[in-house]
């Protein structure tokens, strides 16, 4: 799975940093080899989802090269506890060509409201800002990497 359209090894994806939510701009050929932010120096790649809030939601979402699957969750929700293992298993076979991030919509209500999630957990994908896909109810694994693979762009 390429970010890039053509396939071109010149060719490079702004990736934001889960650390610092800088974008970092990485060659294609270049991702899988564990690139690291130039502004904070920690990997951009972990195997783990990162936690956004409404500050940095936009930053990953619209900024970023990269596809964006955002499981939608709270604390209370017994199906999220049980997904947000399958979840982390997911990040680490999808990334670098993916990034997993988590809404606490306990804590994020601005952003529930504002992408209308009404059950959770609901995962959304996002491309370029826009929302590609949206999924409601616990997946395993492997459903979630089949699902977000089937709704990915060529």
């Amino acid at each position: 799975m390429s970010s890039s359209t053509t396939g071109n090894a010149a060719e490079a994806v702004l990736v934001v940093c889960p650390h610092c939510h800088s974008p970092n701009r990485v060659p294609d050929a270049r991702l899988a080899e564990a690139p690291s932010c130039g502004r904070c120096q920690k990997a951009l790649f972990d195997g783990k989802p990162v936690s956004l809030g409404v500050d940095h939601f936009a930053a990953h979402i619209s900024r970023g090269g990269l596809p964006v699957l955002v499981d939608f969750w709270a604390p209370w929700c017994g199906p999220c506890k049980v997904m947000a293992p399958q979840f982390e298993l997911a990040a680490a076979e999808l990334e670098p060509y993916v990034r997993l991030a988590k809404v606490d919509t306990q804590s994020e209500p601005t952003l529930a409201q504002q992408y209308a999630i009404r059950s959770i957990p609901t995962l959304a994908l996002f491309k370029g800002g826009r929302e590609l896909a949206r999924q409601a109810g616990a997946m395993s694994a492997a459903d979630i990497v089949r699902w977000t693979r089937q709704h990915l762009p060529e």
